[in-house]
């Protein structure tokens, strides 16, 4: 695979005399948000954005370019010049929507230079306050007859996708009410339109502790600080989530080609982001857990995100609404 391919081929750059700052790009860094202002990928470029211009020495721009579950933006990435000046920050999604819609104008494998992972943060099962469910074994009930709705940002969102393999681990469906974004989603689970929701802690963790949703557990390896009350799916006791986790992570990318020591440079951008502890407070306030990883490890955590989730795409048969 290409892509892991040229990550390897990074790591002696990053130890080489090539990655200091003494030498700053010339021209200002855009960083392309594929998706609406407000949502997880845009708070997570402007973050990153803030520190960085510091870093590098000259100004980065977000740039938001919605459409297609962010084949737009990204495919503007993909055919940009290889500098270093045009990045794309992405999700999960990165690998499962060219899967659902089978048209992308672009192979992520091989379109993209992976830099560095960003944060991650873990999807969260939500109710209206007073649903009768109060644990994941009711929720799971509920999913034998595929009838019950749980809404989503959207097709192929990794909102929509944990939902599918909550279904796959314990051999439940459910009625999926696919919204274009989490916050539409959840205007209607707090109106009773819909009864239960999966999102990511961050979008939901101010109407849980404001008492508009109730969260019913988490898709984190262990309880979240924030919510220090709501169990992990993997504590439910349901049969197939004993080891279930589930997590929206993000990665930096550039286009393809571009020069291992422009790569290195801004790998080492990152690490120093990543690690500022104002940068890691920043995260870990929206429920986040910020870290920076080499190249070769954010290419390694994309392609296993691709062996999980695209077999299921397929099996399910997943198809753009």
């Amino acid at each position: 695979m290409r892509i892991l391919a040229v990550a390897a081929g990074l790591l002696a750059a990053l130890a080489g005399p090539g990655t200091g700052f003494a030498q700053t790009f010339d021209k200002p860094v855009r960083i392309m948000a594929p998706y609406a202002p407000g949502g997880n990928i845009d708070v997570t470029s402007r973050i990153i954005a803030d520190k960085l211009k510091d870093v590098l020495g000259v100004s980065v721009i977000v740039e938001n370019r919605a459409g297609a579950s962010g084949m737009i933006g990204s495919d503007i990435v993909a055919r940009s010049a290889p500098d270093g000046t045009t990045l794309l920050v992405s999700a999960n999604s990165l690998v499962a929507v060219p899967a659902i819609y089978g048209n992308a104008p672009y192979d992520w494998r091989t379109a993209f230079t992976p830099i560095s992972h960003i944060q991650r943060v873990p999807a969260v099962l939500v109710v209206t306050p007073n649903s009768p469910i109060k644990t994941m074994a009711d929720f799971i009930a509920l999913g034998k007859d595929g009838k019950f709705p749980v809404a989503d940002s959207g097709v192929g969102t990794t909102n929509h996708l944990a939902i599918e393999l909550i279904g796959e681990a314990t051999g439940t469906k459910y009625t999926l009410v696919h919204y274009k974004g989490s916050g539409a989603a959840m205007i209607d689970v707090m109106a009773g339109q819909v009864t239960a929701q999966v999102d990511q802690v961050n979008a939901a963790l101010g109407n849980i502790k404001a008492g508009k949703l109730r969260a019913i557990a988490v898709s984190s390896d262990k309880r979240m600080p924030q919510l220090p009350d709501v169990p992990t799916m993997r504590e439910s006791g349901v049969k197939g989530l004993e080891d279930f986790t589930f997590s929206t992570f993000t990665g930096l990318f550039g286009p393809a080609k571009m020069s291992p020591e422009v790569v290195a440079k801004l790998n080492e951008a990152m690490v120093k982001v990543l690690k500022d502890p104002a940068v890691v407070q920043r995260f870990a306030d929206l429920t986040a857990e910020a870290y920076p990883t080499t190249p070769q490890e954010t290419a390694a955590m994309f392609d296993a995100e691709d062996k999980k989730v695209v077999p299921l795409i397929k099996k399910l048969g997943i198809k753009p609404e």
